[in-house]
């Protein structure tokens, strides 16, 4: 049985762990929330994933396995750097036809994933751990969760 009062005081600790959090009611907010379970079927060992607007940077559901791992932070800085890696291919002058897919971004331990959804309006945040999950299967598992 939900206990509101109970519900408020796990709110104040931080965000939910191992638990898909939409950003709100609303349509954008549950297939967000369809895409994550779609991307946890096939990644099961994640550290964390989120359903990103790009231009306004706003979350709209999100998942993490850590309290440590604030993805709230993180997201609006992720946003920025797809906005400016569409601004340089503009510089470049590029074909129309050459769009960006997914940026990866390496560290020692993780790797994190920023895949363009279909729309071109949100994307798609993953970070998994290397020792986990290789680089392959994840691209090949978010390349699976389109609406």
């Amino acid at each position: 049985m939900p206990i509101p009062f109970l519900q408020r005081i796990q709110a104040l600790a931080g965000s939910a762990v191992n638990k898909i959090v939409p950003a709100g009611p609303g349509p954008a907010a549950a297939a967000a929330e369809q895409l994550l379970k779609q991307l946890l079927s096939g990644l099961p060992e994640l550290l964390a994933a989120a359903v990103v607007e790009v231009e306004s940077g706003q979350l709209l559901a999100s998942y993490t396995t850590s309290r440590e791992f604030n993805l709230s932070k993180a997201i609006g800085f992720n946003a920025e750097v797809i906005r400016q890696q569409r601004r340089a291919m503009q510089a470049l002058q590029l074909p129309a036809e050459e769009q960006l897919d997914d940026i990866l971004i390496t560290l020692q331990n993780q790797l994190h994933l920023l895949r363009l959804l279909s729309d071109g309006r949100r994307f798609l945040y993953v970070a998994v751990d290397c020792r986990d999950t290789n680089l392959g299967i994840a691209r090949a598992v978010m390349r699976t969760c389109q609406e």
